[in-house]
């Protein structure tokens, strides 16, 4: 794993917080002056620490707050089975994560959208349509109680 200094962790926190800082106020608030604070930040893209930059949009005002987290059991697995799953999913807007887990289940799907009638057409058009799917189970979000887009630094 690479070594991050105290200032590489102080500007990965700042941009957590606010991605559209100029490279000016980043220096600022690391307490450096602009030219070796890009040149950190060109090391840290180049090493994908930094994979890229992006709005957090609100949900609700786009009207796609009803969240779904739906658990998925293939009815079988092997490489293949998994690639094409994976492709499939890639294929829905809908489906926002993604994740391969252990357990009772193989995939577990974050999936937005506007409503139940949605999410069901979702399921009946788009996972419905999988060979492999061999069961589901849909959890529906009452309220949001914490969503942090960074990770602990």
């Amino acid at each position: 794993m690479e070594q991050f200094d105290r200032i590489d962790l102080a500007i990965l926190r700042t941009l957590q917080n606010d991605a559209k800082l100029t490279t000016k106020e980043l220096a600022t608030a690391v307490h450096l002056t602009p030219t070796p604070v890009f040149e950190r930040l060109k090391r840290l893209e180049r090493q994908g620490v930094i994979k890229k930059y992006v709005a957090v949009l609100d949900a609700q005002k786009l009207n796609r707050a009803f969240v779904v987290f739906c658990s998925v059991k293939l009815s079988r697995m092997n490489h293949d089975i998994a690639l094409d799953f994976t492709r499939r999913i890639h294929e829905i807007p809908e489906v926002t994560e993604c994740y391969n887990i252990s357990g009772d289940f193989d995939y577990l799907l974050k999936i937005n959208v506007q409503d139940m009638a949605q999410y069901q057409q979702i399921l009946l058009d788009k996972l419905g349509t999988i060979e492999s799917l061999g069961s589901l189970k849909s959890s529906f979000v009452m309220d949001e109680v914490k969503h942090c887009y960074g990770i602990s630094l």
